[in-house]
């Protein structure tokens, strides 16, 4: 049997890859059925699949309105996909496996530290058990807040569904929403801008699914240790820097823009700045109209969903800890220190060189999907730049061209979300020939930088 067909040969990043590919495939043939359509009309094959990738990769930009265009079923398909997608297939695989009290494999304990991003094989199981019992957890709680508030807007039978379809959207980081079915398409929460329950349980579910699953171990064993990893300091150091900053920016970017802060009074633009920074954490739904923003939001919008959130979350990006990774070198650098150091521990080498490979393909995939949509199609450089780093960063804020990509746009952004949730590195690393270890090494040699 070729080598191609025989999965025991195949890398975990492959595995991954494919994996990701074919419930995408299978969830955009769902979608394109006309069961799944309010219409009973078949959906077109590529807004199907292109909402299949948009859920499998936990995104949010869609061509079609999801609560205007889907029927319950192709919502409740939506919402599994948006399940698979932000825990992983290899993590509900695990569940499956744990009920029915099977053994989880060397190998396929091999494949959830690829999916988990971790750098050891210890305590992967007992992750999973916490990534599942974290998720299902949170995600009631934001259900029943959710239910709670909208039983006042909805009949109770219609809150508990939109509660239960939205905690798990916003904690997965999909910021997909059926808020269109009210009349207003692609509206997200801006009729809930300055609701505090509606934005204070949003903004829980989209931080404690964007900071990642290890931190939110390590949050859980903080009373019994009184300890945290340097991991965890890092990203909840600059998670918390991140969206602080973010929201003062702002606040005073928007907050004469009558279209967006300016018609609000002090605590709805306080709560409104505070949403729109945590939003481009990866997350997707927005209180004010994106396109309304000033030109400066919205490019500095671009810089925190090419940041995005944490390793091992539902989100995507360069993430927190290769941002920060990066900065301390730089300071270092400046300084003319040899060691990169962070909370007194000294990150070695190989980390840096990670770090500085996953954002210089980050950019370059950015730069390239920016160049070519700017080719084919007739829109605003800002605005396509604003859709290529949503999708890479899964983000799924948009400045309203989602639904007027052509085909070929349609498919270059399929792509860049996929790139996206995976990484470009796991991607890199499942296309490219399998690593060999090198038996020599060259001479140094010496360049001038700078």
């Amino acid at each position: 049997m070729p080598s191609i067909f025989n999965l025991s040969k195949w890398s975990p990043p492959r595995i991954l890859v494919t994996g990701f590919a074919l419930i995408i495939l299978l969830g955009g043939f769902l979608l394109s059925m006309p069961f799944a359509s309010r219409q009973g009309v078949p959906t077109p094959f590529v807004d199907a699949v292109f909402t299949a990738t948009t859920a499998t990769c936990v995104t949010g930009l869609v061509t079609v309105d999801t609560g205007l265009h889907y029927s319950v079923a192709g919502q409740l398909i939506i919402m599994t996909l948006v399940q698979l997608g932000g825990l992983g297939f290899m993590t509900m695989a695990t569940l499956f496996a744990l009920v029915l009290r099977k053994r989880i494999s060397l190998r396929e304990r091999l494949i959830l530290q690829e999916a988990m991003n971790q750098t050891s094989m210890e305590g992967i199981v007992r992750l999973i058990r916490k990534v599942l019992l974290f998720s299902l957890s949170i995600e009631l709680v934001g259900a029943v807040l959710f239910t709670i508030r909208w039983s006042y807007d909805m009949p109770i039978g219609k809150a508990v569904y939109f509660g239960i379809f939205h905690a798990v959207s916003f904690f997965n980081n999909a910021g997909l929403d059926l808020f269109g079915q009210f009349g207003v398409p692609f509206a997200s929460l801006t009729q809930y801008v300055d609701d505090p329950l509606i934005n204070l349980v949003s903004m829980m579910l989209i931080i404690t699914g964007g900071i990642g699953f290890v931190v939110l171990s390590d949050l859980f064993d903080f009373r019994s240790i009184r300890k945290l990893s340097l991991h965890s300091k890092v990203v909840l150091s600059m998670t918390g820097f991140l969206i602080i900053f973010g929201t003062v920016i702002v606040f005073i970017f928007e907050f004469t823009n009558s279209k967006t802060l300016g018609s609000l009074d002090w605590s709805g633009k306080i709560l409104a700045s505070f949403f729109q920074s945590v939003t481009p954490r990866t997350a997707g739904a927005n209180t004010l109209d994106m396109s309304s923003l000033r030109q400066a939001t919205q490019f500095f919008t671009i810089i925190l969903m090419f940041i995005g959130a944490s390793p091992g979350s539902t989100g995507g990006g360069i993430k927190t800890t290769t941002f920060a990774t990066l900065v301390v070198a730089v300071i270092a650098m400046i300084r003319g220190r040899e060691d990169i150091v962070l909370f007194r521990f000294r990150l070695a080498r190989e980390r840096i060189f990670k770090a500085l490979t996953i954002t210089l393909m980050s950019l370059v995939l950015v730069i390239v999907v920016t160049m070519v949509l700017s080719t084919i199609e007739d829109m605003a450089f800002l605005k396509v730049l604003f859709e290529t780093t949503s999708a890479f960063g899964t983000v799924g804020l948009t400045l309203g061209i989602t639904p007027q990509l052509s085909t070929a746009g349609k498919i270059i952004i399929c792509f860049t979300m996929f790139a996206g949730r995976l990484g470009p590195l796991t991607l890199a690393y499942a296309l490219g020939p399998r690593a060999e270890k090198e038996l020599y090494r060259h001479p140094e040699g010496k360049i001038i930088i700078g």
